[in-house]
């Protein structure tokens, strides 16, 4: 039961990672109404990678490995956010 549930936070982990790798795309056409995602996009990324941290901390050691795994998760989406990823892609054309 536990490989699972381990599985399907794995599973849940990938999934938020694939829209910003979407979104990264270039589009032609200027888009004057955001969607959701464009408007919360750090704020969804730190969340959904501290569930997934708190998930697998629990799985793995109960209600203080939750706590644990929710931090975790915070600090490394936190940090991917803020200061990893790469917000202006200049490209030539």
């Amino acid at each position: 039961m536990k490989k699972i549930i381990a599985a399907v936070l794995i599973f849940l982990t990938l999934c938020f990672a694939v829209p910003s790798i979407s979104s990264a795309q270039v589009r032609r056409h200027r888009r004057y109404h955001r969607t959701f995602w464009q408007k919360h996009r750090d704020k969804l990324t730190v969340a959904g990678t501290t569930l997934a941290g708190a998930g697998i901390g629990g799985i793995a050691g109960g209600r203080k490995g939750a706590l644990i795994g929710a931090g975790a998760g915070a600090g490394t989406g936190a940090l991917y956010t803020y200061k990893i990823r790469k917000r202006h892609r200049h490209r030539r054309y």
